[in-house]
């Protein structure tokens, strides 16, 4: 096994690589790893992995979505795409944890690939911004920048949705001369690039995080709160003098929510969101406690009974609670809500240790991390579907360290 966690510490450290190049490689590492991991652990009998609070709400909120499949389902081949694998996030989230308890080199390994991967995305999506092409061809739209994602245009939810596992690295790594202000220039770019990509709903969750952890966190927040503010002066002064920019942060979200003096409605986000939640919400009425089926909106939502608004049908309704409402009923609508629940109650107690015993519930580390999964866990953004494979690992990879903070053996010396 020792030449297996090696591989496995390579692979792994190497996911946010291989989530530029699309959903393909990180799945299939993911699910292999998993899989060798499950029935490793099976033999040497390692279940205290799996037997925490947090892992068995969400093997039983896969089981679930399993039985949901089967027994609600229009199409239960269809749903079982979303549902019968998706426990395979769980067993990568406890893999993760496991390996940094094996070695600690793999917090050096992930800080270090992060850092390329921002760098080079950083310098690419510049490239892309102010000459039209990337460094290998691909353009950029009117107003959208995307870098190497192409036309998948995710480069924002990247850079936002693993900023704070960055940024949660960053805080426990042991640093070199000059290292902070190389860090410092980064994040300004980073904070700027997730701007100008045009990314709205990224941009709330690069604001969202940044802000949970300037008010949580002891060490860095100076730091932190520098780099905000600049980046802020600039995007202000960009948006002033850029006009696509302006019109696609500023103008189009007005208009589109409805808030112009020349707008007769307001909608949820926009009218098109608007469509699919009211439609998502019909879905919901007419079965609230199991809902049709994961991946069944987009079969449902062609049904007059429940389309409702301009475009009623897409893949999914653009929001992660209602499409869990509509897909799975109040009962997976609940472990969503749980998962947010249980960030305000951690942010609550640091409140409260910090003002009543002058010490702190969380770690900077844990803090962060915190964030990441917060801006996963947020219900006021539109967002893509929960199934999704390349979001599931963006969202696991926190967990997997988090898990480790809260229950490694070795967490008390977590630092590299």
């Amino acid at each position: 096994m020792v030449k297996l966690n090696k591989i496995y510490i390579l692979l792994l450290a190497l996911i946010p690589f291989f989530l530029i190049s699309g959903p393909f490689l990180p799945d299939l590492i993911v699910s292999l790893s998993s899989l060798v991991f499950l029935i490793y652990t099976f033999k040497r009998k390692l279940f205290y992995f799996f037997n925490k609070k947090p892992l068995i709400i969400f093997f039983i909120f896969c089981i679930y979505c399993v039985l949901v499949s089967i027994f609600v389902a229009q199409n239960i081949l269809l749903s079982f795409e979303s549902s019968l694998f998706y426990f395979r996030f769980g067993i990568f989230a406890c893999l993760i944890w496991y390996l940094i308890e094996k070695n600690k080199k793999i917090l050096n390994y992930f800080y270090y690939v992060l850092l390329i991967c921002f760098a080079a995305l950083v310098l690419d999506g510049f490239i892309q911004f102010f000459s039209g092409k990337n460094i290998i061809g691909l353009t950029k739209s009117a107003v959208r920048i995307s870098s190497f994602f192409g036309d998948e245009r995710i480069l924002g939810s990247y850079l936002s949705r693993l900023f704070p596992l960055l940024f949660a690295l960053f805080v426990i790594k042991k640093k070199i001369k000059y290292e902070l202000y190389c860090i410092g220039i980064l994040f300004f770019l980073v904070d700027v690039l997730i701007y100008i990509s045009g990314e709205r709903s990224a941009f709330l969750y690069l604001n969202l995080s940044t802000l949970f952890i300037l008010i949580l966190i002891k060490k860095y927040k100076k730091f932190r709160v520098i780099i905000f503010i600049a980046s802020t002066v600039f995007i202000l002064i960009l948006t002033i003098l850029n006009s696509n920019v302006r019109n696609r942060m500023i103008t189009g979200p007005l208009e589109t929510i409805g808030l112009t003096k020349e707008s007769k409605e307001k909608y949820f986000f926009s009218h098109t969101h608007d469509s699919l939640i009211r439609t998502a919400y019909n879905m919901f009425k007419d079965n609230f406690f199991f809902g049709h089926g994961p991946k069944m909106f987009r079969v449902i939502c062609k049904d007059e009974k429940y389309a409702e608004g301009i475009q009623p049908c897409e893949t999914h309704p653009h929001n992660f609670y209602v499409q869990l409402l509509a897909e799975t009923g109040i009962i997976g609508f609940l472990f969503l809500f749980s998962v947010l629940y249980y960030v305000f109650h951690c942010c609550y107690r640091q409140f409260k240790t910090i003002i009543f015993k002058k010490k702190r519930y969380l770690t900077d580390h844990q803090v962060c991390l915190l964030a990441a999964i917060l801006i996963t866990v947020w219900p006021l953004v539109p967002n893509g579907n929960f199934f999704n494979n390349w979001l599931a690992i963006t969202y696991s990879l926190p967990v997997g360290f988090y898990l480790h903070s809260i229950y490694g053996k070795n967490r008390k010396n977590i630092s590299f």
